[in-house]
This record gives C-alpha cells, structure tokens and sequence, in this order.
C-alpha cells in the first residue's frame, strides 16, 4: 500500500508550493500592503517635511518684507523659527526607530506644529485670533498629495487643528474684525477643502490596495509559471529560450546519460486500476527526481515507465560519469526501499553510457528539452539489453568509473544496431 503523504501531494501541489515560497523569498513579499506602506509613508513624511521647510522660508521672507516695524519683523523671525525647529525635529524623528514604528505620530505632529503653534502664539501674544485658513488649506492639501496616511489621520489633522482654534477663540473671546458672512464664506471653503482632501485620500488609498493586490497576484502567477517552466526545461536553456525564442541546439563533448526502466511494470498494468497505477508510479518517479537534483543530474523525461536523465550538461562538469553512477546506485536502493514501505517488488533495470550528443529544444507546442546522438541510443541498449536489478555501462563509462568504483565485467553482448559491444555492471562505490 503506498503511503497517502506520497499519493495524495501531486507534483503540480509540490510545484505550486514550491513556487509561491521561492516568490516570497525573491520579493520580500512575505511582506504585506501595510509594511509596505508604512516603509512608503516615512519617505514621503521626509519629502514634506523638506518643502515644508522651504516654503516656511519663503514665508518668512514675505513676512520680514511687509513688516516695516522692527517689532513685526521679530516677530515673523520667532514665530517662524518655532515652527521651522518644530519641523526639523519630525524630519530627524522619521529617520529614527519610533519614527519609522510610529509615522502616523509624526504626521499629526507636522501638520499641527504648522497650523497649530501659530494659533497658539497668536493668543499668547496678541490676543488676536481672526482664522488664518490659508494656511490650513496649505496644510491639508500638502498633506493629502503627499503622504498616503489612512484617510482617517487626515480627518483627525483637520479635526484636532479646528478645535484648537475653537478652544482658544472661547479662552480668550476675542473680538472678530469682519462681518459674520464674511467668515461663514471661509468656513465653506475650508470645510469642503477638507472634504474633498479625505474623500480623494479615501479613493488613492483603495486604488494603491487594489493596484497591490494585482501586482502581488501578478507576481505569484508569474513565478508560477516561471516554476512550471523550470519543470520542463533546465534553468539556463529557460532563460535562453525566454530572451531568446529560437531554435536551441547545443553540442557537448563528453556527457553521461542513463535510461532506468521498472521491470514488470508492463505486466502489473494490466492487473492494477489506472488511479493507482499512476500514483505508484508518480512515487517511485518523485524519488528519482529527488535524487537527481541531490546528485546535480538533469532530468531529461519519463517515457511509460521509463526514466532518462543526463549528467555534464547544459552546466558542464568533470565528474558526470561519478554523478550518474552515484544516482545508479541510490535508485536501486531507493526501489529496495519503496518495496519494504509497501509491500511491492518491483526492481528496475538502468543502462548508462558515455559520449557526446546533441541537446535542444525543438517544436512550437508542448516544447521540450531532449538529447540526440549515438551516446542516448547506447545508454538506452544498456538498459534494453540489461539484467533486472542491475545497472549495466558501456566501455566509455567503464574507462571513467574503473578507479573509484567496483565493476563486474559482463563480457561482449550482441546489441541491435550496434553489433557485439563489451558492457560492464557497476555494483557499488569502491574501497
């Protein structure tokens, strides 16, 4: 009986998972919309503080120019340094640790050390307390274009800066210099100044969630499928073949392949329903694939119950003929193994052959990389012409493997289409 761990985890489950994790990891994106943007919201705090600052100069300068008296030139000098130090301590605080914990603090604390240190140093000094809203419009509108903050801080930064002045205006009752409609028009202006500013914050805030959560879900399937892609291509000819989609053919030297194929396999067909039949296989085909990827092997295709994989290209190494016989020798232990789990003897026959071939990629649909030459119809003879439970190599591997491992001589054997050829079977790693 296989075991529901392996039956039930499908290679496109494992696929898919494997794929999501390798895009949180490449992106950060274990990362959410609000990190994000609370990273986005101490840059722009930053950028508001620095044209606050630059416009509160200009101010200043303006202030210093219309008061001719020397008492209202110091005066716009102090308010002015206030507020420019009050300022220059939120753009210090943004790039601190509790700035960046805590930046919708900092954001009232800019709005309000404009709009409301200036109220306060009005009623201290002059008891004068006529609304200057140009400045809160200012405000507000800086703010709502600038810093992505929930719609609801901006709403708080109007609310706190209105009661301010509505506290001072009862503490000291000062008397007003226009007419009633006179303010009644201003308080219109401001009300819907903050109105629009909240509403348009409310709408830039769903737009930039939306827009995160389309790319977030544009880079998931895009890994995905970057994933699937890397299931059936290596990952240099993928890369190839995306920046470059032509014909892709390539020739090495010297290589090592092998063909693995489960001995009876054919016969139990015929007594096992196609479910489970496909999950067998689907288990014992998964180990291989472990074990290729252990061994640096590429995995070529599956044929039936036919398993073809290549070491030596398309990354080229010295050692392909020691991966492949590593990976011989772990299959079989692999197949003793599944057959002790579930109660099943199945053993596999595996032939290898070195030489070189032909690898590409051919065809518009269901696209492939596979292998040409003499060296693939060996290896695949090697196996054909094998004994169960044995891995069987050709005079080249032999020459490759003789010092490091052990090998028994089988003698020469009649191989279709090649004649009489001398073969040899790999028992295990040498002393």
């Amino acid at each position: 009986m296989i075991h529901p761990s392996h039956s039930d985890k499908t290679q496109l489950d494992a696929l898919m998972s494997q794929g999501i994790s390798h895009w949180q990891m490449s992106n950060g994106q274990g990362q959410s919309y609000e990190e994000q943007r609370q990273r986005f919201l101490v840059k722009r705090l930053q950028l508001q503080a620095q044209i606050m600052l630059i416009s509160g100069l200009t101010l200043t300068a303006f202030f210093l120019w219309v008061n001719s008296q020397v008492e209202g030139k110091i005066y716009a000098l102090k308010i002015s340094f206030i507020v420019e130090l009050f300022i220059l301590l939120c753009w210090a605080l943004c790039k601190t640790s509790i700035g960046r914990r805590h930046p919708d603090l900092i954001f009232l604390s800019l709005c309000w050390s404009v709009t409301c240190v200036v109220q306060i140093d009005l009623a201290l000094l002059f008891n004068n307390l006529e609304p200057r809203n140009n400045l809160w419009n200012l405000m507000f509108l800086t703010q709502a274009t600038l810093v992505p903050v929930h719609w609801w801080m901006h709403l708080v930064s109007q609310v706190g800066t209105i009661i301010c002045y509505l506290s001072l205006y009862f503490l000291y009752n000062p008397t007003l210099k226009n007419p009633l409609d006179f303010y009644v028009e201003h308080s219109i202006y401001l009300f819907w100044t903050c109105i629009i500013c909240v509403f348009s914050v409310y709408l830039y805030e769903r737009l930039q969630k939306n827009e995160f959560d389309a790319r977030k879900a544009m880079q998931v399937a895009q890994q995905k499928s970057e994933r699937l892609l890397l299931n059936i291509l290596p990952e240099m000819i993928a890369e190839q073949l995306k920046q470059q989609p032509t014909t892709i053919a390539d020739s090495f030297m010297e290589v090592t392949v092998l063909f693995a194929d489960i001995v009876g396999f054919t016969e139990l067909s015929t007594r096992t329903s196609p479910s489970a039949l496909v999950n067998l296989l689907n288990t014992i085909f998964c180990l291989f694939d472990q074990l290729a990827e252990n061994h640096g092997v590429e995995k070529i295709k599956t044929i039936g119950d036919a398993y073809m994989a290549v070491a030596g290209l398309p990354n080229q190494s010295q050692n392909h003929a020691i991966a492949i016989a590593n990976m011989a020798l772990d299959m079989q232990n692999a197949v003793t193994k599944f057959n002790a789990e579930n109660n099943q003897s199945f053993r596999i026959r595996i032939g290898i052959s070195t030489g070189p071939v032909v690898a590409g990629v051919i065809g518009l649909k269901k696209f492939a990389y596979d292998l040409w030459g003499d060296t693939v119809n060996t290896a695949s003879r090697m196996e054909s012409h094998g004994i169960a439970g044995s891995i069987q190599v050709c005079e080249a591997t032999y020459q490759l493997l003789k010092d490091k491992y052990v090998l028994e001589e089988r003698g020469l054997i009649k191989v279709k289409g090649k004649g009489e050829m001398m073969t040899y079977l790999l028992k295990g790693v040498g002393s």
